[in-house]
């Protein structure tokens, strides 16, 4: 059985001014996101967890190198943590983004929505599931846990097909910043134990 705890990254001036960051690089914790980071090293630090996987975005990485200092660790990037290829609409604001007709499809049916030049939720759900099987498939021990540091869609994407949640329903979950979801996956059966848990960070 592996435990995934799923994390978040901290707050970023993005998230803050409700800017689509998706890939765009230079995208770092603002303080509030470090204190975010460093809160979550702490809290996490006593669990038996034995790597400290993420994204390999700024906000991901600077997100889970605390972490993984804590316990004596390196971060290792994989590319298939990674936000979801929001392709044309990268940087630009939700403000102007929710007056388009495409955005009630993203929250009421999201699997009929790709973004423009960039991915589909369904591949993004693939991408990230198949990620996590892989990681589950190299840490199968009894009690293996393992850190994966992510983003808000990746994680509720993720959450949604463990769970059995139709992808339609997938934007009902809510993943914040700096917040821990724990997620126990083995051959026969899977175990939400924590979501969306806010009080670390």
């Amino acid at each position: 059985m592996t435990t995934f705890l799923l994390v978040r990254h901290g707050q970023n001036d993005h998230v803050k001014r409700g800017i689509l960051a998706g890939w765009l690089p230079d995208v770092h914790l603002n303080e509030r996101g470090r204190q975010q980071a460093e809160a979550l090293a702490a809290g996490l630090q006593s669990l038996p967890f034995k790597a400290v996987y993420a994204s390999p975005l700024d906000r991901t990485m600077e997100t889970a190198q605390p972490i993984a200092a804590a316990r004596g660790l390196k971060v290792i990037e994989r590319p298939g943590l990674g936000e979801i290829d929001v392709g044309d609409w990268q940087g630009r604001s939700l403000k102007s983004l929710r007056r388009l007709r495409a955005w009630s499809i993203i929250q009421d049916r999201p699997s009929l929505f790709r973004f423009p030049g960039g991915e589909s939720f369904p591949e993004a759900q693939a991408r990230i599931v198949a990620e996590l099987e892989a990681l589950r498939q190299h840490h199968s021990g009894k009690k293996d846990m393992i850190v994966c540091v992510s983003h808000s869609d990746a994680i509720k994407l993720a959450l949604a097909h463990f769970l059995g949640l139709p992808l339609d329903l997938f934007q009902r979950l809510i993943v914040d910043p700096g917040s821990v979801s724990a997620l126990l996956v083995g051959k026969d059966h899977i175990r939400l134990v924590r979501l969306n848990d806010t009080r670390l960070g």
